[in-house]
């Protein structure tokens, strides 16, 4: 299982205590604003915004809230003007590090992700330094108990994925180009996914341990902890064990 797909998981899991916090509201917002401001603000035509508004009902939020968030997007309501940038910079180990943000002050977002690279063992780079690395993808994990691998190969192939993994001892991983994603995610839709994304996936990845792995989780928690900042993406592989141990 990639390092991503490990992440990705562990996130998951605490994105329901966070959701709590109401933590994950003002990053599910901007997002909803952006999206509908960008596609418009019917679910059926805009991919991004139904993504969105998944996220959202996952983490409870009022539909009063989500509907609100759409028309300031699509400018049936005042709103804040936001802008979407990708930074890219490197972290222990020499990791890549891709980090996407939805601000509406580019400067601070940009002197607050210099610090937390800085202050963890990374540096904020020049644009165009590691995006080479990495492929927009669509990622789906479903559990080995729900399905044998022929028949999900079968079925997902037929669907259009790309590639199947099964090196994880408890989920296969199931890649495909953006555009075939929807029609992977509803052929398996009735099995139960333990993980459904449009992602960013990078061609290699860099093992870390020790010191290294430790400052790596922590920048990355640290850069998902900042409200500007939507997704973080990076070519770690760091053993699901000891993410999980450094994770708690």
């Amino acid at each position: 299982m990639s390092g991503h797909s490990k992440w990705a998981s562990i996130k998951h899991k605490k994105a329901a205590v966070d959701a709590k916090r109401g933590k994950v509201f003002t990053k599910i917002i901007r997002e909803l604003t952006i999206s509908a401001r960008q596609g418009g603000g019917d679910l059926s035509g805009n991919a991004r915004l139904r993504k969105a508004v998944d996220d959202a009902k996952a983490a409870n939020m009022p539909q009063d809230n989500i509907k609100r968030a759409i028309q300031k997007g699509t400018g049936e309501l005042p709103g804040t003007s936001y802008e979407e940038c990708v930074f890219e910079g490197y972290g222990p180990g020499g990791v890549a590090v891709l980090v996407e943000v939805v601000t509406d002050n580019r400067n601070r977002a940009t002197a607050a992700l210099r610090q937390i690279f800085s202050r963890r063992g990374g540096n904020l780079g020049e644009a165009g330094c590691v995006g080479w690395m990495f492929n927009k993808k669509g990622l789906i994990t479903i559990s080995k108990k729900k399905i044998q691998e022929e028949e999900l190969m079968n079925v997902v192939i037929e669907a259009g994925a790309e590639d199947v993994k099964s090196d994880d001892e408890d989920v296969y991983e199931i890649l495909t180009d953006p555009k075939d994603f929807e029609e992977v995610k509803g052929a398996l839709g009735k099995l139960g996914l333990e993980l459904a994304e449009l992602t960013v996936l990078p061609q290699t990845y860099i093992k870390l341990e020790g010191k290294d792995a430790e400052q790596m989780l922590a920048l990355v928690e640290a850069l998902e902890a900042n409200d500007d900042v939507q997704n973080v993406y990076a070519n770690f592989d760091i053993a699901k064990d000891i993410m999980e141990k450094l994770s708690q």
